[in-house]
């Protein structure tokens, strides 16, 4: 009796009405995880889990709040700020310590800052895929890591401009 209400194995259901035609596919439609790109672009409808068992593993919404976009366009704006502050220091006499982005100054500003854009925008959109995962070894949530990185950030810029105002002037 459990095999003929299975939504999933549609081989023994018996037609109630000759009329009555299925138009299932067999394929269960919840197999993928990752949604499709025109329902994250046009008409996304799930914007938290929904499922208690959902909350702890990667899950993937289709709407996002509104202080979470603010907060990725503040990372994206500091990572800017931080290149063109590092150039201006580098311009004056100062050497860049990170050996990744070292290597990518060698090409020019213009390569150096699509890179430090292009590493940034990589990293923020990790975190966005996999910001409701619990992290293994403390309680909190990859969601407040955008927090942590604002604040890494602004600690950053404003080390530049101590060292733009009073040491390289």
């Amino acid at each position: 009796m459990a095999r003929l209400f299975d939504s999933r194995d549609n081989s023994s259901c018996v037609s109630v009405s000759s009329s009555y035609t299925d138009k299932r596919s067999g394929k269960d439609r919840r197999t993928h995880q990752f949604p499709k790109l025109k329902y994250l672009l046009f008409s996304g409808k799930r914007a938290k889990a929904r499922r208690q068992e959902d909350l702890h593993r990667a899950f993937y919404f289709d709407r996002y709040s509104s202080n979470l976009f603010a907060a990725i366009v503040a990372i994206l704006l500091l990572s800017v700020l931080d290149a063109m502050l590092t150039l201006y220091l580098i311009d004056n006499g100062s050497t860049e310590l990170n050996p990744v982005m070292s290597y990518f100054l060698k090409y020019g500003p213009l390569i150096f800052m699509g890179a430090k854009y292009f590493f940034t925008c990589v990293g923020v959109v990790i975190l966005l895929l996999f910001r409701n995962v619990l992290r293994k070894r403390s309680a909190t949530h990859t969601e407040h890591l955008f927090t942590y990185i604002i604040v890494a950030f602004s600690t950053v810029i404003a080390w530049q401009l101590y060292l733009i105002f009073f040491v390289v002037s």
